[in-house]
């Protein structure tokens, strides 16, 4: 972590509650990445019991994400933060209304997995789909990382994955809708298989949401609605200036 951002306020009290929110950032992180990997595991393996695991876990992401914006507020309240600060508040009320989102969408891919457990699946070919979800693991893995240390390098790389993303979503897309063509009989199970790899396309756009609001939070820029290249010049531009 960059401690030039975090640990140089005359309150101690107050470098102790920046710290807490964002220990229990990456922590409601952490729980989030374990959410996916447990749901992908269960969808291709067709085990109930973890989905269930996952779903019962939903509520525990919810609980952290209200107890990290309560703590939010009371600072901006009672502390009145300014400059970096105040953009640090701000910017982890939205990175963890992301990581919730992204929380359900594991949730729906377990609740698919149950849908199909015990559905003949042998014509599917899952390690495509094992393989778009460690993409988009990858990238929130790499975005959460960026806000421990506070550091926005690698950011224009991790959203910059979202095209290969993008990319092996349509892929199985096309595969889906000719495996429905060939037997109308696939629909209802192909349907839960594209319901799953839609949920997964959008854990990567999430991940992404979280490098801008990581831009803002260290540079007080919005590149919300930059293309990806232009993300890439100005973060150019950034780290050469």
């Amino acid at each position: 972590m960059d401690n030039s951002k975090i640990g140089q306020h005359i309150s101690g009290q107050f470098n102790k509650e920046l710290e807490d929110i964002r220990n229990k950032v990456l922590n409601m992180g952490g729980l989030v990445e374990r959410q996916i990997d447990l749901a992908v595991k269960a969808f291709i393996n067709g085990d109930s019991e973890i989905a269930e695991q996952v779903i019962k876990q939903d509520n525990r992401i919810d609980a952290m994400e209200m107890d990290i914006d309560l703590e939010c507020t009371q600072i901006l309240a009672l502390r009145q933060p300014a400059a970096f600060d105040l953009r640090l508040i701000i910017a982890v009320i939205k990175i963890i209304s992301e990581i919730e989102i992204i929380g359900d969408l594991a949730e729906r891919i377990a609740k698919m997995a149950i849908r199909i457990s015990d559905a003949e699946a042998n014509g599917y070919q899952f390690y495509e789909l094992q393989h778009m979800a460690d993409l988009v693991k990858d990238m929130l893995h790499g975005a959460l990382d960026s806000f421990a240390r506070m550091n926005i390098d690698e950011v224009a790389e991790i959203t910059g994955r979202d095209e290969n993303v993008d990319r092996e979503y349509d892929s199985i897309i096309r595969q889906l809708i000719t495996h429905m063509m060939e037997d109308p009989r696939n629909i209802t199970r192909t349907l839960n298989v594209l319901w799953t790899v839609r949920a997964m396309e959008r854990i990567g756009d999430h991940a992404c949401y979280i490098c801008n609001h990581l831009i803002y939070m260290i540079k007080g820029e919005d590149v919300r609605h930059l293309n990806q290249a232009e993300l890439e010049k100005k973060m150019k531009d950034q780290l050469l200036s």
